[in-house]
């Protein structure tokens, strides 16, 4: 009987949080179907129009919580833009501000109790990835042309060397969306599988209070690495943006 209790006790599944569930009935989804990750990205994106457009409204001197927040959000990834793609790149600030806000508010909502964590799925993650790829190859060529097939040529290494590097550039930059989504995606998904394990033995009287300590070690992490993936999602595109508008070597 203890070995059931014990058993039943240890009997969770930390990769259930990630499945895509409708949000009305139990019938199968389609490409139209309202689910819960419809309705996280919804709330994100809600919460992003409270911060910035309800938040600053006043406009004030003194400024309130809510508006400092978004000043300081939006001075972060403005510095941030200028210093990785110089001032040509200020122009193409309100998308990268867009994802950088979409992104911190997803990983964040995510961490509430109950809650959906959009960015930990890959096809969320690839969207947005294939989105600032694409933006970013054909801004390079709208902008240089021909000479933007420069990024692949690396003009300081040895002549014989170069068509090999050249290869080497290639493969690296249509690798791009896919390291920039399975990075976030796979960061998300782990911290949260994590903490799920935790939890699943604080049912265990014994080590109870050890997993208590853990997991709220490990929630204290997510809060940084929600906010570090987000940060580094924004910076690379920042960097690729400038690839785009400065591709020589």
């Amino acid at each position: 009987m203890a070995t059931e209790e014990a058993g039943s006790a240890l009997s969770f599944h930390p990769m259930d949080q990630f499945i895509v569930k409708p949000l009305f009935g139990d019938g199968p989804i389609n490409w139209y179907t309202p689910t819960n990750v419809t309705l996280w990205m919804a709330l994100a994106v809600v919460g992003i129009y409270l911060l910035l457009v309800v938040g600053t409204r006043g406009r004030a001197v003194i400024p309130t919580r809510m508006q400092s927040i978004a000043e300081l959000a939006y001075g972060f990834v403005h510095k941030m833009v200028e210093d990785v793609a110089g001032k040509d790149g200020l122009r193409y600030f309100p998308y990268i501000f867009t994802l950088f806000m979409f992104i911190v508010f997803a990983n964040f909502l995510g961490l509430l109790p109950r809650a959906f964590t959009p960015t930990s799925h890959i096809a969320v993650t690839a969207v947005l990835a294939m989105a600032v790829f694409l933006t970013v190859t054909i801004l390079g060529f709208v902008k240089n042309g021909a000479a933007f097939l420069g990024l692949f040529w690396v003009s300081s290494a040895p002549l014989a060397l170069r068509p090999v590097l050249a290869l080497i550039e290639l493969i690296s930059y249509f690798v791009r969306p896919v390291s920039h989504s399975i990075r976030l995606a796979g960061n998300m998904m782990a911290g949260h599988a994590v903490i799920k394990v935790f939890a699943g033995f604080a049912a265990i009287a014994v080590i109870s209070p050890l997993s208590i300590v853990a997991i709220t070690a490990m929630y204290g992490l997510e809060i940084l690495v929600s906010f570090i993936q987000a940060y580094v999602f924004t910076i690379l595109t920042c960097v690729y943006l400038k690839d785009a508008l400065h591709p020589h070597h």
